[in-house]
């Protein structure tokens, strides 16, 4: 039985974020709260959550976008879905400032708060990166990334040899990690797909370049396994500037700490993450980084003391990672631990709510995988390396596997069967981004 008592109000439960953590914390309440145990409301600006881990092959065109976020509404049935922001927090009196499109902000009051806000892109005060580049943290970004690089190769098909067309068919990636070498590997294998469906281009027309300021790639995987990594895209067409710094993307030119300069008319940015700064609105203790402190149980701490009634998981958050393998001794920003935070964060909601113990989260990285195209990926795990294609099959089976909700894995691995018959969707729809720009146009207008 619960520990609240007959006829009392349920406990108001408020989770800030409907990412990973945030969606996953909800579905698990709903599964282990009682009826009318506690009610649980989640805000988040976005109505669906993303599967990051697909954003490079949503780029490629390798799966549809629809298919690599999550409805809230859709599974989330008994969870208040607030499609809205949540742009204060005081948890002194538990109170929580909302803005929803449409309505003056109102405050609600709660009775535990989830903080599940999640990461932004990163950015350095680089000359141009804000006026010219794009991110790849949200679907928005992806099938940007995909629809300009379609448009670019339609553009210079009908240009000559020449600056202009070379800037068109030049892509540039900043930033080494797992999400940046698998978005220009990706993007790599897409152009080179597209290269035979326009018969003025060739193949050595396309250039592909990565800026990583650190002297080697993927910090996650062994050093050899990087190696083959920036061998295996070089003999692909894709330059890896290592040791190197962005110094200026001002107009598109690009100019590296290398003396380089080159135009590309793409610039992707994957140079890092940051936790959500809507936490800074809050009275919750952070770190030097601007992450939410917490405890191995997911509570959050100022300093030693705990902080009554207040959660935290996932990448806004600075968990101790257990086994000691995390960066600083906390748990990485990636999927594998804000879903699995999540889960037992809900657990310890409900132990909490009825009076019973709460656990520590502790996780074993299960290895690293990475898609670099159709047919390439590599897998390591300890000192167990795994290049090539059956790496990239381990690579789609775990995030196949991963993504959320049965459903879309249906619609995740249908897609990638049809792929496979007849090949990647090569349209671009960027002309979405002005709906009525045709009907505009051609609507007649009264007489003056």
């Amino acid at each position: 039985m619960s520990a609240n008592t007959v006829g009392a109000a349920a406990p108001k439960i408020l989770i800030v974020g409907g990412g990973y953590a945030g969606f996953y914390t909800a579905k698990k309440l709903e599964k282990h709260l009682a009826k009318g145990e506690a009610e649980v409301t989640m805000v988040d600006p976005l109505p669906y959550m993303t599967y990051q881990p697909f954003l490079p092959e949503v780029a490629a065109g390798s799966i549809e976008a629809r298919h690599a976020i999550v409805s809230h509404r859709q599974h989330l049935k008994k969870t208040n879905v607030v499609t809205g922001k949540v742009t204060n927090v005081n948890h002194a009196t538990k109170t929580a400032t909302i803005e929803v499109p449409g309505l003056a902000p109102y405050t609600m009051q709660y009775d535990q708060i989830v903080v599940t806000a999640g990461a932004v892109s990163r950015t350095f005060p680089i000359p141009g990166v804000a006026d010219e580049a794009i991110g790849l943290k949200n679907i928005e970004e992806a099938v940007e990334v995909r629809n300009r690089l379609v448009q670019n190769f339609d553009k210079a098909a009908n240009l000559p040899a020449g600056p202009e067309r070379d800037r068109l068919l030049t892509v540039t990636v900043v930033g080494g990690g797992f999400a940046g070498i698998e978005t220009f590997a990706e993007l790599r294998s897409f152009a080179s797909s597209l290269i035979k469906f326009y018969p003025t281009l060739a193949f050595e027309d396309t250039h592909f370049h990565l800026v990583e300021a650190m002297g080697r790639i993927m910090p996650e995987v062994s050093l050899p396994t990087s190696e083959w990594v920036i061998d295996n895209l070089d003999a692909r067409g894709a330059k890896i500037h290592l040791n190197t710094q962005l110094q200026s993307a001002v107009g598109g030119k690009i100019e590296l700490s290398t003396g380089i300069t080159f135009e590309s008319d793409l610039i992707v940015w994957t140079a890092g993450v940051m936790a959500n700064p809507v936490v800074r609105n809050t009275d919750f203790p952070l770190d030097e980084r601007g992450r939410v402190t917490g405890k191995a149980t997911l509570q959050i701490v100022n300093g030693e003391e705990i902080v009554a009634d207040a959660w935290t998981a996932g990448d806004v958050s600075a968990i101790p990672d257990l086994t000691g393998k995390g960066v600083g001794g906390f748990c990485v920003p990636n999927a594998q631990h804000a879903v699995r935070q999540a889960k037992l964060l809900a657990k310890n909601i409900v132990a909490s709510l009825r009076g019973e113990g709460i656990r520590e989260y502790y996780h074993e990285n299960l290895g690293a995988v990475a898609g670099l195209g159709l047919g390439v990926g590599v897998y390591q795990w300890r000192k167990l390396a795994i290049k090539g294609f059956l790496a990239w099959f381990m690579h789609r089976g775990y995030h196949g596997m991963a993504m959320p909700m049965f459903e879309r894995k249906l619609r995740v691995f249908g897609g990638w069967v049809s792929q496979f018959f007849l090949g990647r969707d090569i349209v671009g729809d960027r002309a979405i981004l002005e709906p009525r720009l045709q009907f505009e146009t051609f609507a007649s207008r009264p007489k003056a």
